[in-house]
């Protein structure tokens, strides 16, 4: 008899931004697969739970994935979580999820937490019909997508590091157009959460001035 893969959302904040029944799932199955055992820990001390840990991030899913899948199919049952948001959102999950599809095994993603939802209903943009991008490039193949969604007429969501953002933004000024409005959410259900909206020349101009600390999501109009 074949187990059950659950893809468990995190707090991206707030430990209470997490949902009863994630909770209970996490005390009742085998064990837990997290992307950073120190951190998941932090928040299974909270919530007493005293499930097994174990490590499954980018550097070892492709080494590890086909024997989890082999446990799966001995009846295991076990979860996935990430440090914080839905598994597989620019997050360690689709490979494992996707195997144990592959082989008629059952997956269950629980709803849940994830940092694009709020910074988009928040934004201002129109939310009816958006594109999520996650991380641009960092390097190749970065000026090609750019260039390619500056058509999109959809709004633009991606994720950025504190380390980025003022490039980014430039980025996407100079190919997009300096007055394209846009909005810049960081620390979401944080203590110093900030949304701030304007142009994209403005928003750059903002980040340079205001060093810029916390995990970003930026959301983009499309082209009028």
């Amino acid at each position: 008899m074949s187990g059950k893969l659950y893809l468990i959302p995190t707090p991206i904040g707030n430990l209470e931004d997490i949902t009863l029944r994630a909770i209970r799932i996490l005390k009742e199955v085998d064990f837990i697969l997290a992307e950073d055992t120190r951190t998941s820990g932090k928040l299974l001390q909270h919530y007493e739970i005293g499930t097994p840990l174990r490590s499954y991030h980018m550097h070892n899913e492709h080494k590890i994935t086909e024997s989890l899948v082999a446990e799966l199919q001995n009846g295991r049952i076990m979860a996935l979580i990430t440090d914080a948001g839905t598994p597989a959102i620019s997050d360690p999950g689709f490979l494992l999820s996707r195997e144990a599809i592959r082989n008629d095994i059952e997956v269950e993603t629980l709803p849940g937490a994830t940092a694009f939802v709020p910074a988009l209903v928040n934004s201002g943009l129109p939310a009816h019909n958006f594109a999520f991008e996650g991380f641009l490039p960092a390097k190749k193949g970065r000026k090609t997508k750019l260039e390619e969604l500056a058509s999109e007429k959809r709004t633009l969501i991606f994720y950025e590091s504190p380390y980025r953002i003022v490039k980014t933004l430039e980025d996407l000024l100079h190919t997009f157009g300096e007055d394209r409005p846009a909005s810049v959410s960081r620390e979401i259900s944080k203590k110093f959460e900030e949304t701030r909206r304007g142009t994209l020349s403005e928003l750059a101009e903002y980040f340079k001035k205001n060093s810029p600390k916390g995990e970003f999501v930026m959301c983009v109009a499309g082209k009028a």
